[in-house]
């Protein structure tokens, strides 16, 4: 992550105001941020990080499922099948926001000319310092995988 892209407002933001916890995450994909855009609202059928942690081995999809844009209100993801968090804000093809056991995280396109996108991801949660540490780490795995499962999916399937 460079300066500017930890510098930059994200909209999970606006929802926690004094965050103990702040985590950035990112990844350069190779691929238009209208074809990784796709992949990152298929969080919503499966977590992408590491399946037999978080989604009971269940794998999460490999192809693309013909999904209806993502709205407010809309659930966040599921794990092993359960719906898990819900979505709080979205601008389509540029972020989706999303909160989760406390925490609010954005996911954000920035393109980088015509076949490049910084997939950005920031996660913001109230609690005290201690158990924020201790998240991040976990996060730092977990979140890692994710986004560069998206980024292989999308390489992969480019148009």
């Amino acid at each position: 992550m460079s300066d500017d892209e930890v510098a930059r407002a994200y909209p999970c933001d606006e929802f926690v105001t004094a965050s103990a916890m702040q985590a950035w995450r990112g990844v350069t994909v190779a691929a238009p941020a209208d074809e990784v855009w796709p992949w990152v609202t298929q969080v919503r059928l499966a977590p992408y990080s590491y399946d037999w942690i978080d989604n009971l081995g269940r794998r999460s999809p490999r192809e693309l499922v013909d999904l209806p844009e993502p709205r407010v209100g809309d659930g966040f993801t599921k794990a092993g099948g359960l719906q898990a968090g819900r979505i709080v804000s979205v601008e389509p093809g540029k972020h989706l926001t999303a909160t989760i056991m406390g925490a609010y995280l954005s996911y954000v396109l920035v393109p980088q000319g015509a076949d490049s996108t910084r997939l950005l991801l920031k996660i913001v949660m109230q609690v005290n310092r201690v158990i924020g540490a201790g998240l991040s780490v976990g996060d730092l795995v977990m979140a890692r995988r994710q986004l560069l499962n998206f980024k292989q999916l999308a390489e992969q399937h480019r148009s």
